[in-house]
């Protein structure tokens, strides 16, 4: 008999694993860890409640929830989600957030991974992509692991101070326990020496400005170091892609292809490079091949993880696949299209564009980046109370004016914010005293 009804080991099973590993009991498996910090009472776990009563309880717990308009960015974005997507998604075949292994019976959740990953090619420029990510931050972090990989004897590199905060702090804590020197640079080509593996820039920066890389590849090539550009992929149906910048490496969270915000994620990150260097892609490939009987089919390609090889010679140790995430994000760039995808930036852009100059035109904002363009999202500095403008904004059912570390505010808009909503943002800031 198994001491627990769901666990499958027997008394007989756990002892001889105990006599195995020379310890006399479970209770051993812990004996490093301080009696202090042993707990030794009982759990105060609730009662058991009826199906329904659970229901009523976290219905509960969710009408604590204050839903807002969204009007921030800061690397989340409130697009239009179409409602087929969570339906399709939610189909028993698709609902797994791993990359399967058995491809002789996984061949629907490869296709569309494989599918994933040609969109993420066609949307960067780039020549080969992942299999996903857990998220944007993660994949930079993984972007620049794989630039130190790519260029031998070199033990820096360096990203720009414009890539959004979050993406920079889980930066510094992958490299703090490398051998590899990060630099947070304002002006990242002038670090530029024969010790730098590779450069990271924002294709937008921090503030929502539109970033000009022009020169920027031929200089880091010059130097010996790799390219890579930080992107928002819902962007680059009108913006110039990394490639067109001559970047090496495209990296970023696909969030904003119709991921919903939902309390901090999920998010789904991507990496994708030139063929020169998809031998050092971190994580899982999917490739398209032909079976026995000459038919198309796809499978696990170029597994250079560390349950597969050595792992000193792994190119990652952890890239679990968002699978789930992937297929959220192929779905909704099949059915928006190239056009689709450009009208969503196109009403974006106008609704920021109409905001920007509504607020100056209050007198109580300052714009300091002068005529550096921006898509769908800008910061002002304020000329006003911004504790008193938080809380006007949030007493009307609005998130906006997100204060960042330089004392500006954020606002970002996207498709979902018609003129009279933004008007009604503008009121609120014109009747602040």
């Amino acid at each position: 008999m198994s001491t627990f009804a769901y666990f499958p080991h027997t008394e007989e099973d756990i002892r001889a694993m105990l006599d195995r590993i020379g310890v006399a009991s479970l209770d051993d498996l812990y004996s490093d860890v301080p009696e202090d910090f042993q707990y030794k009472g009982e759990y105060d776990l609730p009662s058991a409640m009826s199906e329904q009563q659970v229901r009523d309880y976290f219905e509960a717990l969710g009408r604590k929830n204050v839903p807002l308009k969204v009007l921030v960015g800061q690397g989340a974005y409130d697009h239009y989600v179409p409602s087929v997507i969570p339906y399709i998604t939610s189909r028993s075949e698709f609902l797994t957030s791993y990359t399967p292994y058995q491809s002789e019976i996984s061949q629907g959740t490869l296709r569309y991974i494989f599918e994933w990953q040609s969109m993420i090619c066609r949307l960067t420029g780039m020549d080969v992509s992942n299999a996903s990510m857990y998220d944007g931050p993660t994949a930079a972090a993984e972007a620049l692991r794989m630039m130190l990989a790519s260029t031998r004897k070199r033990s820096k590199v360096v990203v720009s101070s414009a890539l959004l905060p979050n993406v920079i702090k889980v930066v510094k804590t992958y490299m703090k326990y490398s051998e590899a020197e990060l630099i947070v640079a304002d002006d990242v080509l002038a670090e530029l020496g024969e010790d730098v593996a590779g450069v990271m820039v924002p294709g937008i920066d921090r503030y929502g400005r539109i970033e000009d890389l022009t020169g920027f590849a031929d200089k880091i090539h010059q130097a010996g170091a790799l390219m890579a550009v930080y992107c928002d992929p819902s962007t680059l149906a009108v913006l110039k892609s990394p490639a067109e910048w001559g970047a090496d490496i495209a990296v970023g969270d696909g969030q904003s292809l119709g991921i919903p915000l939902n309390y901090g994620g999920p998010y789904v990150g991507f990496l994708a490079c030139r063929s020169d260097y998809m031998r050092k892609l971190p994580g899982r490939i999917v490739g398209q091949t032909v079976d026995a009987d000459g038919k198309r089919c796809f499978v696990l390609t170029l597994q250079a993880r560390e349950q597969h090889i050595r792992r000193e010679k792994a190119t990652s140790n952890i890239c679990s696949n968002e699978s789930l995430m992937a297929l959220w994000c192929t779905v909704y760039l099949s059915l928006m299209g190239p056009e689709g995808l450009r009208k969503v930036n196109e009403l974006s852009s106008a609704g920021a564009h109409y905001l920007h100059d509504a607020l100056l035109a209050t007198g109580k904002f300052e714009d300091t980046h002068g005529d550096k363009p921006f898509l769908n999202e800008f910061t002002l500095k304020p000329l006003c109370d911004v504790e008193k403008l938080r809380k006007a904004f949030l007493a009307a059912g609005f998130f906006a004016g997100l204060q960042l570390e330089n004392g500006e505010l954020d606002f970002c808009v996207t498709e979902k914010h018609d003129k009279e909503e933004l008007d009604s943002l503008v009121k609120i800031v014109e009747g602040l005293k």
